[in-house]
Formats: C-alpha cells, structure tokens, sequence
C-alpha cells in the first residue's frame, strides 16, 4: 500500500507497507444502533462542514441539520494542511478544546457515511475507537419521524 494525500493523489513519500482486511473487523452502527447509542449517553461526532452541522447550507440532500444530540467536529479540524491526519496529539486536543468527552462510547456520522469513517479513522489513529453510522443524515432523513435539528446544538 502506498500512501497518497488524500487533496491530490500524489505520493505521500510514505514507505509502502502492507493492509489487511478482515469483513466485520470495524464495527458499524446503524439507526436503531445510534438511537441506543444517543439514549445511552454516547457522543455523536458529525464530521461534515459547521455550516452543513448548522443547517445553513446543504448541497446533497433533501434537508439540512443534523442528529439531534451530535456535535461537530469537521474533519477538517483533524486533517493537516497536506491532506493526512493531524498527529495523535494534536486530534486530541482538537477534541479538549472543543468540550468533546472521551470517557464513553463515540461514534461518527456525516451526510452518507463516508467522512464519517474518516473521522473514525483519524480518531483510532489518535487512539479513540469510534463506530460510524454508515448511512448518516441521508438515511437519518428518510424517516420523516425522526427528530432533526438546526444551529449549533
């Protein structure tokens, strides 16, 4: 495997190394598992944008906000400026700086799932495990019962 930046493509310079997959080897959550996961007390990171976690703009789906009791947290704001993850330390005190609690359960979701497993990703590489919710706020808005919400909490 060879590291590319994830803003061009180009060689991270990195030293190839190998990957394994194993199926079913990253948890993933699904609705009724954020609905427990939310009941229970677990922090929920939204990893879009603030403006998209606000509600002020939304270019994808067919409604804007978020998961009511998530908190943003852009990926942007765990990614340094070449395009990989920030150091371990510095995803971390992203985290204290923000009021995000650590001491339970923490998943991640997006607008469809995918920068919610980047989140996932940078948060295990600063030692935090974490479960996306692979279909995020386009799956949590086909369901017109479910609460949705605006602004910044």
């Amino acid at each position: 495997v060879v590291a590319r930046r994830a803003d061009t493509g180009a060689d991270s310079g990195a030293e190839a190394g190998t990957l394994t997959v194993r199926p079913d080897s990253v948890p993933i959550l699904d609705v009724d598992d954020v609905l427990e996961h939310i009941a229970g007390g677990g922090v929920l990171l939204d990893a879009r944008t603030a403006e998209r976690f606000r509600g002020e703009v939304e270019p994808i789906d067919t409604e804007a906000g978020h998961i009511p009791g998530a908190m943003s947290l852009p990926v942007s704001e765990v990614m340094d400026a070449d395009g990989t993850f920030a150091d371990a330390a510095v995803i971390r005190s992203v985290l204290g700086q923000r009021g995000i609690p650590l001491d339970g359960p923490v998943a991640t979701s997006c607008g469809s799932g995918i920068t919610a497993c980047q989140l996932s990703l940078a948060l295990h590489e600063a030692g935090i495990e974490s479960a996306p919710f692979i279909g995020s706020w386009s799956e949590w808005i086909r369901d017109p019962g479910r609460p949705r919400a605006t602004g910044d909490a």
